[in-house]
């Protein structure tokens, strides 16, 4: 496994994988000067995201990860983004490089002709996976508030800076996959609720604060000996630090749902996370982004079962309900703090007992 585990190699030879798949690879790997003119390097295709291949590459000097942006999704539902994606999640992990070292993987190259980049590799048993720790039930308040506070230390750092605003112009890529796949396409669902989304759209893509990942979720973070490690910036904008506190908090909501046993721990590590994070709000009035956070939550909640990319472990039918039960009344009545859709989440657990 390559970055501390977030991606899984397949039951697949290289041979399988067919060539074409394997060339753009090991031209993009010489021309970073990682792969010389002869034989190729062994490569082993990974699974684990839906919108990138990626490959463990085995070099001389150790294993790298190297990961190239695909144009349409590995989803049932049609979900076509830009390539140049890319390009935008090595720029974020350059950025948030800059403001906290731990906090990303180790950086090797960048290939923009062929929309890929390299990372170094993370032993996993020193690096576990947070969503692998929360499937066991493991939901450490610790961890939970420490990705809340480096979370917002990133977006402290690069708030009002017009500058990276210039660089993260990614509002069409933000659109086609976030704001379309998630709200746009659960308004279609719901047509009583597309009014409420569709403002939700809006205003999320007007809001430009500072520099957004985009995908902070549990897949796409380890648990590092000097903290949380993120991982997949492909959503990398200039717009609402909000989406990426609800986001991040809508996983550990549903994750009540796939370790029941653990709800009680979940919880408590959203109260973490999301009192740790807006503690280091300074950049806008705390209140001000927790609302925006609070009437956004619902929305990812019920796209969660309802968009473009429904989470994978909510299969039950009754589990879906439950999250509809909850965000639907929550986008037609919004409510302004966070602790409002924690309690209304809570009160929808208890009736499930």
């Amino acid at each position: 496994m390559v970055a501390g585990g977030r991606y899984h190699t397949r039951t697949v030879t290289v041979s399988d994988a067919g060539t074409d798949g394997r060339a753009p690879i090991v031209a993009a790997l010489r021309r970073m000067g990682l792969a010389g003119g002869g034989a190729a390097p062994a490569m082993t295709p990974l699974a684990g995201g839906v919108s990138s291949d990626i490959w463990r590459v085995d070099l001389p000097g150790g294993p790298i990860c190297v990961k190239r942006a695909l144009p349409r999704l590995k989803v049932a539902a049609l979900w076509e983004a830009p390539v140049e994606r890319n390009r935008y999640e090595w720029e974020w992990l350059l950025e948030a490089r800059r403001v906290a070292p731990d906090s990303v993987p180790p950086l090797v190259a960048h290939d923009a002709e062929a929309g890929c980049f390299a990372m170094g590799h993370l032993d996993p048993a020193r690096h576990p996976l947070w969503k692998e720790q929360l499937r066991r039930g493991v939901a450490s308040p610790e961890t939970a508030r420490a990705v809340g506070q480096r979370l917002a230390a990133l977006h402290a750092a690069a708030a009002g800076r017009d500058e990276v605003r210039a660089r993260f112009a990614t509002d069409d890529i933000f659109h086609a996959i976030r704001l379309e796949p998630y709200l746009v396409a659960t308004g279609k669902r719901h047509p009583d609720l597309t009014h409420a989304l569709d403002a939700l759209v809006d205003r999320t893509a007007g809001t430009k604060r500072t520099l957004v990942h985009g995908d902070v979720s549990p897949k796409n973070i380890l648990v590092g000996p000097r903290g949380p490690i993120f991982l997949d910036a492909e959503c990398a904008w200039y717009g609402d630090p909000a989406f990426d506190l609800a986001f991040c908090l809508n996983h550990l909501l549903l994750k009540c749902l796939w370790t029941p046993p653990a709800a009680g721990r979940f919880l408590r590590g959203f109260e973490a996370l999301a009192s740790a994070y807006l503690d280091g709000v300074a950049w806008e009035p705390r209140a001000t982004l927790e609302r925006r956070a609070a009437h956004l939550l619902p929305g990812l909640l019920l796209a969660r079962v309802d968009g473009k990319s429904p989470v994978e472990y909510l299969s039950a039918e009754a589990d879906r309900d439950c999250v509809r039960g909850v965000a639907r009344p929550l986008l037609l009545t919004p409510v302004e703090t966070l602790d409002g859709v924690r309690d209304a989440w809570v009160a929808a657990l208890s009736t499930r007992k």
